[in-house]
């Protein structure tokens, strides 16, 4: 379980960046080597590096390297998981919130008859 959570905490670590989630959203169209991703940015390439490395890192993205050029890619499987945990925190709220919203109701209905 420790692991696991390391895992999603590099994950949404990665994820609380904008611009790594841009690069995600480029990555989503398909694999695209770092000079293209760096296009529609106005940073410095070791900055934007240092954004995929973060992105690596968090298991969101991997890379290779093709002669000269350095393509990266999306591992969906790191996504998944991450969706994964959302979907059953969602559940989970969403349980408690149908409870409250019938505890509600059955105060109100009280209250009525009152």
């Amino acid at each position: 379980m420790t692991n696991h959570s390391a895992t999603l905490d590099r994950a949404f670590q990665a994820l609380a960046d904008p611009t790594r989630r841009a690069i995600l959203a480029r990555l989503g169209s398909g694999p695209a080597s770092v000079s293209r991703l760096a296009e529609p940015f106005t940073m410095a390439m070791p900055t934007l590096l240092q954004h995929i490395r973060v992105l690596e890192q968090g298991g969101l993205i991997g890379t290779e390297k093709v002669g000269r050029t350095r393509i990266c890619a999306l591992r969906p499987d790191a996504l998944r998981e991450t969706e994964g945990w959302l979907a059953r925190q969602r559940a989970a709220w969403e349980g408690r919130l149908d409870r409250l919203d019938a505890y509600l109701l059955t105060m109100k209905d009280a209250t009525d008859e009152s």
